[in-house]
């Protein structure tokens, strides 16, 4: 049996506490109550028709899965069984920091410091990067964990990693970024190869796991539906962005059946 520490005492409450801040903040965000809109906020920059690599409005959509997966985690590392599990023990405060620079991200926009949200935003993905190595490194507790826990982190993982892209975009067009003589086509495409890569290499390293391959596909197939459909209007964009999200699943897909294989002993070929 695993010793109770005190930090397992009050460490799930405050995991608990800051997914509730995070949705509070959200709200904000979403200007139903308080608060303007993340598109209408920091002079529109962040809006789906401001960039050619902003994702169309109804990718956000994806957000109120986020927050429901991830209050869910809160609840269940919260339950007795979960406290003095070394792998929500290892994840506790990491959860925390995203969700606590969550929140951060969305007052900084809505103050209008579109820059300083750059850095915010970084460093989130930098903290579920390494929420993502601790998954990585332990075995999940059955099925409802691999869920909760697996699914909800990885889903978070993949939208910001496409978040970070267009939140970079909208930073260097609000600052009159002239792409060095390049067209924007050419920015956009060769920006949608990297997070392709990075899709691959999540592919890879998480050994198929379908969670972040999923929002990060789907935010990259978002941008080819605004580019396709909406201003600024990009054919080349909408393409290369199709040809991205379709990377991403594949060899996701591919990693998967080759882990699966190995689990059942069998070797590629």
């Amino acid at each position: 049996m695993t010793s109770t520490g005190a930090g397992d005492a009050w460490r799930p409450w405050v995991v608990l506490v800051s997914s509730i801040l995070a949705i509070a903040a959200a709200f904000v965000g979403s200007g139903v109550i308080v608060g303007t809109p993340i598109q209408d906020a920091a002079g529109g920059f962040l809006d789906s028709d401001s960039t050619l690599l902003a994702p169309g409005t109804g990718a956000f959509r994806i957000w109120s899965v986020i927050y429901t997966g991830m209050l869910a985690y809160a609840v269940w590392q919260a339950l007795p069984a979960q406290r003095t599990d070394p792998r929500h023990r290892a994840l506790g405060w990491w959860v925390t920091a995203s969700l606590v620079l969550n929140a951060v991200w969305i007052l900084v926009v809505q103050a209008g410091l579109l820059a300083l949200s750059l850095v915010v935003i970084a460093a989130l993905v930098a903290v579920l990067g390494r929420s993502f190595q601790i998954l990585r490194r332990s075995a999940p507790r059955g099925l409802v964990d691999t869920i909760v826990t697996d699914g909800a982190i990885g889903l978070y993982l993949g939208w910001v990693m496409i978040a970070t892209v267009a939140n970079a975009t909208a930073v260097l067009v609000a600052a009159g970024f002239a792409g060095f003589g390049l067209a924007p086509e050419v920015w956009a495409v060769a920006v949608l190869a990297v997070a392709a890569a990075l899709g691959v290499l999540l592919a890879v390293r998480g050994q198929g796991r379908l969670a972040p391959a999923i929002s990060l596909s789907w935010g990259i197939a978002w941008i080819a539906v605004a580019r396709l459909t909406d201003e600024p209007a990009s054919d080349v964009t909408g393409v290369a962005a199709i040809v991205a999200s379709a990377v991403v699943v594949g060899m996701t897909l591919a990693a998967r059946g080759v882990a699966v294989a190995r689990a059942f002993g069998v070797r590629p070929t």
